[in-house]
């Protein structure tokens, strides 16, 4: 049975649709990525997921509880850790761990076990007595996780929860994700990294409300919609890429092509691999595309085809 799972999922503000017929479910310690730009649903669906939004139409379980109907059973047995720091930044880390342990109404003797497991699991002992708002990006995300978790829940929301922090902090981050997945926690992470959607087990991919892809990260970059038929991705590495950009963008072959640090990756017609290599005087490269080729051509389809 999944621990999370939406059918036809609709949320509505006034005449504005949010999110529109989301389908999807998500299984026990599975780690979920939802992408999707800014604006296309992805907060909102954990937003009701949590029993903080409601539904319009269609319906939304969590840990085999309705959402509408038993949405503060359902807060019990989750966290969430907001893409803004949510905690209290005066008062300590000490502090704040106590406070949300006594949110969740932890007996003393549990809370004391919960404590030490989260200090331990998050490393963040050498800071329980300073305050939140002194702690570095990379700390304070370890604290919000170690609140978000203080009452062992079995299903966790991280909301772009490695924005504004250093590569070294993220990767830690992602670290007790996968720690506490292998413990048999569910997450569903939103997130703007394609590095970090690659490690997610499976990804959906929001656009104007609508889930429009949903797969691992192999499935997705084998999509037919993201490999049109007759078209190759190709890969061009010269030491000028953005006057080469420029010139490529205009072949009529080319159906897109964006940088890739010193490379071009470019979307042509496999017919045109010989032109393609006079154009630019080097020979490109076949290559599978990118977590974000995939996006970017999916987008570019949907607002062609809008």
């Amino acid at each position: 049975m999944p621990v999370i799972e939406t059918k036809d999922l609709t949320i509505r503000f006034g005449d504005f649709t949010a999110v529109d017929k989301v389908s999807m479910s998500i299984e026990r310690g599975e780690v979920f990525g939802l992408l999707g730009p800014n604006g296309s649903g992805k907060t909102t669906i954990i937003k009701a997921l949590c029993g903080l939004v409601k539904i319009a139409s269609g319906s939304g379980r969590l840990l085999d509880l309705d959402v509408r109907q038993q949405a503060a059973e359902v807060r019990q047995r989750i966290g969430y850790m907001s893409q803004r720091f949510g905690l209290y930044e005066d008062l300590t880390v000490c502090e704040n761990i106590e406070f949300y342990s006594g949110v969740y109404g932890l007996s003393p003797e549990r809370h004391a076990r919960r404590f030490a497991d989260v200090v331990a699991l998050t490393t963040i002992s050498p800071y329980l007595y300073r305050r939140a708002g002194q702690l570095s990006g990379g700390w304070k995300q370890r604290l919000a996780l170690a609140c978000a978790i203080i009452h062992s829940p079995e299903v966790v929301f991280l909301d772009e929860p490695t924005a504004g922090i250093d590569p070294v902090a993220r990767r830690a981050l992602w670290d007790l994700v996968f720690l506490l997945s292998g413990q048999g926690v569910t997450f569903l992470v939103t997130t703007h990294y394609m590095d970090e959607a690659e490690r997610c087990g499976r990804v959906g991919y929001l656009y104007n409300s609508k889930l429009v892809a949903l797969g691992t990260v192999d499935e997705l970059k084998r999509l037919p919609a993201a490999n049109p038929p007759g078209t190759a991705r190709f890969e061009i590495t010269c030491p000028n890429v953005m006057e080469v950009l420029a010139a490529v963008r205009l072949l009529p072959y080319v159906q897109e092509a964006t940088i890739f640090g010193q490379s071009i990756h470019a979307l042509a017609d496999v017919s045109a691999t010989a032109a393609l290599a006079a154009a630019v005087n080097v020979t490109p490269r076949l290559i599978e595309p990118s977590l974000e080729d995939v996006f970017v051509t999916l987008t570019h389809q949907i607002r062609n085809a809008a």
